[in-house]
């Protein structure tokens, strides 16, 4: 199987599947209308990484939405080893000042993205309450976004609500990916901030990342077909 040549770049299919078997099942299905593809950590608990260098050997690009954080010698090293293998174009580091330049600094020259979370889409107000933060949503994420840019990162993850402040704040060339975007009609499943591919890209988003309205759809590749046909209106 040879990579996608045709497929919108700015569509990224999240493979959040527990094994390589069938993330390479939905791959063939998917065939040319998909070149990017999300390798979370559910794979990268098996076989993700050789997931990964195999489909970048096929012409696909791959984002490694790892999230590290830990101290940031360790993010340091991790983000090192990881750029060196060449098989992540983009990689998630979660959004906190010593994580993001310790990712950075590890990276170097090579060609990986490094992306801050800022906050889960699956979160609300009322959740960052309940775990001890004194902000709402909004002015976190803006907190982070900052904080991202600050330290030298590519670009953020964010809710497709929050895609138009992160396009202020970073300016034309950041990269602003939006996981929560649900096809028009679609069940909003277990996110709590999502938007419709139309309204993401209206926002100000560089790149959605789609899965279960792909991945758990009847015809994979038509379903893939209509997001980006929608991302494009």
């Amino acid at each position: 199987m040879t990579g996608a040549t045709t497929a919108d770049g700015r569509l990224i299919v999240a493979l959040d599947v527990p094994t390589r078997g069938e993330a390479e099942a939905l791959v063939g299905r998917i065939g040319d209308a998909v070149s990017f593809y999300k390798v979370g950590l559910q794979l990268f608990a098996t076989d993700g990484m050789a997931l990964a260098r195999d489909l970048k050997a096929r012409g696909h690009a791959v984002f490694a939405d790892w999230k590290l954080h830990d101290i940031g010698a360790t993010v340091e090293k991790a983000a090192a080893a990881l750029a060196a293998t060449g098989a992540c174009d983009f990689l998630t580091v979660h959004a906190q000042p010593q994580v993001l330049g310790a990712a950075v600094k590890g990276r170097g020259g090579a060609p990986t993205r490094i992306l801050g979370v800022t906050v889960l889409t699956s979160l609300s107000d009322a959740d960052l309450a309940e775990i001890g933060y004194a902000t709402g949503v909004r002015d976190l994420v803006e907190r982070r976004i900052r904080q991202a840019i600050d330290a030298g990162a590519d670009g953020v993850i964010a809710s497709p609500h929050q895609a138009a402040l992160a396009r202020k704040l970073g300016g034309p060339d950041f990269l602003v990916v939006t996981p929560g975007v649900r096809p028009a009609g679609g069940s909003l499943d277990d996110q709590a901030r999502a938007a419709t591919p139309r309204d993401a890209i209206a926002n100000g988003a560089s790149h959605l990342v789609v899965g279960r309205p792909i991945t758990a759809a009847a015809d994979p590749r038509a379903a893939a077909l209509a997001i980006a046909a929608e991302m494009a209106v």
